[in-house]
Order: C-alpha cells, then sequence, then structure tokens
C-alpha cells in the first residue's frame, strides 16, 4: 500500500464530507426514518450510575458521536478511546455544548459503571463524554440501529472499529473509521456541527493542497501510535519512545509492537511491568507486519529527531521506560 499521502486527499475528503456524505438531510421529525421512530428508547447507565434513556436523554436535538468499546478489549479498542481523547482536546469545551461523545460496552457484565469510571479516568475523558452500559439485549439493539454491530464469532472485536456521528435534529448520520487521524476527526466532526447550525463549511481547494512528505515508519508512526505514546515530548497514555530501541533487545522490542497481547499473556516481566505502570492500559494488537512492522522499527531506531518531534508541542517530561 502507498504510503506516502497529501494534504490533498484530505481535502477530497472533506469536500465529499461537506456535501454528497451527509446522509438523509431532511428535518427530523417524530416520524422521520431516523427520529424517535426509529432508535429504541432503551435505558443505559453511565459511568456515575446516573440511568438514561438512549434516545430521550442522548439523542434528541443533539449531534453526537457513538462508539462501541468494552474494557477488557485486547484489539482496536485502545486505540479507539484514545483517538476519542485526542479529538476531545482538539474540540475543548465544544465536547459537550456542540457535540456529545458516547462511549458504549458490549460487554455490560464486566463493564459496571465503576469499571467504566475508571476507564473513562485512565484516558482523562472530559465533560460531555459519557461511558454507558446496560443490558446486553438493550445494547445488541442500539449497536444494530446504529450500524456498529458486528458478530463477534466472526471479528476478534466484537464490533466494528467505526464512529458514528449523528445530527439527530436534522436526520444526518454519517460513519467514519474511529481511529483516523484526530485532527482530521476533529474537522469532520466540526463541519458537521456547522452543517447541523445551517452553516456551510469553506470550500477546499485541490491548488492549495501541499504535499506531506514522510517516511512510511513515520506515516505508521502517526496513524498508529500518536493517540498513546510521543518521541522525546513525555508519556501520555504510554511511554514516550525517545530511544526506546536502543533501549531493548531487538528481538523483545519487534515483540512488543507486532504481538504485545501475547507477551501480556506470557507474562513477560518486561511488559507485565510496563502494563502495571501504565494504569494497566493494555497495547492493543495493531496487526502491524511485514513492511509495516520493519519500518516501524526502523523509525523507532532512527538517533535524530522525527518530523513528530519537530511539530509536536510539549507535553509533560516524565523519563521514558
Amino acid at each position: 500500500m502507498e504510503r506516502k499521502r497529501s494534504i490533498g486527499a484530505l481535502a477530497a475528503l472533506l469536500l465529499i464530507i461537506s456535501s454528497a456524505a451527509l446522509l438523509c438531510a431532511a428535518p427530523a421529525d417524530d416520524n422521520h426514518r431516523y427520529g424517535k421512530n426509529y432508535f429504541p428508547n432503551v435505558p443505559l447507565i453511565t459511568q456515575d450510575g446516573k440511568v438514561v434513556h438512549f434516545y430521550d436523554d442522548l439523542l434528541k436535538g443533539k449531534i453526537v458521536a457513538i462508539d462501541l468499546i468494552y474494557t477488557h478489549c485486547e484489539f482496536s479498542c485502545p486505540l479507539e478511546t484514545a483517538r476519542m481523547a485526542q479529538v476531545q482536546r482538539i474540540l475543548g469545551d465544544k465536547v459537550g455544548k456542540g457535540i456529545f461523545f458516547y462511549s458504549i460496552s458490549i460487554d455490560p457484565k464486566r463493564d459496571t459503571p465503576a469499571e467504566l469510571k475508571a476507564y473513562a479516568k485512565k484516558y482523562h475523558a472530559g465533560p460531555g463524554w459519557l461511558f454507558l452500559t446496560g443490558k446486553k439485549s438493550d445494547i445488541d439493539l442500539v449497536s444494530k440501529k446504529l450500524g456498529l454491530y458486528a458478530d463477534p464469532s466472526i471479528n476478534q472485536d466484537g464490533h466494528t472499529t467505526y464512529l458514528m456521528l449523528g445530527d439527530e435534529p436534522n436526520g444526518q448520520w454519517m460513519q467514519n473509521s474511529a481511529v483516523d487521524n484526530p485532527r482530521f476527526l476533529a474537522i469532520t466532526m466540526q463541519t458537521f456541527m456547522d452543517h447541523g447550525k445551517g452553516g456551510k463549511a469553506a470550500g477546499q481547494d485541490y491548488a492549495d493542497a501541499r504535499p506531506l512528505n514522510m517516511n512510511s515508519g513515520e506515516y505508521v508512526f502517526i496513524t498508529h501510535c500518536t493517540a498513546c505514546h510521543t518521541i522525546g515530548h513525555g508519556d501520555k497514555v504510554g511511554p514516550d519512545l525517545q530511544g526506546v530501541a536502543a533501549q531493548r533487545d531487538p528481538k523483545w522490542f519487534r515483540r512488543i509492537i507486532a504481538e504485545p497481547d501475547k507477551l501480556i499473556a506470557s507474562r513477560d516481566p518486561l511488559a507485565m511491568a510496563l502494563f502495571k505502570k501504565y494504569n494497566r492500559i493494555q497495547m492493543p494488537n495493531l496487526n502491524l507486519g511485514g513492511d509495516d512492522l520493519k519500518a516501524i522499527v526502523d523509525y523507532l531506531s532512527q538517533p535524530s529527531a522525527s518530523t513528530v518531534n519537530k511539530t509536536s508541542k510539549p507535553a509533560s517530561t516524565k523519563p521514558t521506560t
């Protein structure tokens, strides 16, 4: 797969989002296909133990971003939630005012409100972002209505890695990858909010597009790792990766990137120590292999500063583990 992308590609996607990709643009009412008579009004429970109803309390009159997660997920959920946390930081106080985030657990047996509250705290979820649980049958119904359901027998996550954006008052709904670039997700949400207010997104001109030059390793890092890690700017959800390749056994280093879940399952001492230090958030298995694995290992092995270092704002100064 070609790894060099351009801002022009993002501009093209924005053009699509600002026009044809907005579904069902007719105003919503009680009889609207994607209104009150479509969505179930089942009760759910927030991370604070409050009972809310899916349509009346969470959707009605709001613009929303909804994804499915579970707190013991070993695959995409950690990245998905970290991405949403990045988007929340970018949008600032618009979350909870212009748009509401909902992460619904598909494992309500284990994901009690207390578990969800602890999970939300690990990812620094702020106001306007609810983590929800409830009856399994009710959650399955909601996820099917949202188009986010996946048969657990054929999907290792038990759900799709999509984010559903909804403008309930105007009957507009669209899906986007939940693990997309956070700034692109934020722009997508802002565009969605602007349409919801009757505004029109600024047009994109291909002539303004500049090439985004990066090597394949940097591309893998930006798209897969920046939600949880920095290079030289301190710890985030996971450790700062500055100089990490030189500090670790090469074979172990490749394995923690390729199959972190198997290292944890085998009770590898170093993997377990990192797991405990970083709030018991398990690094997801992103199925990196072949060229992608080689590219990210080579990239993290470079002694010189990367483009990420030059463009990222300093965070904390905690030492690398």
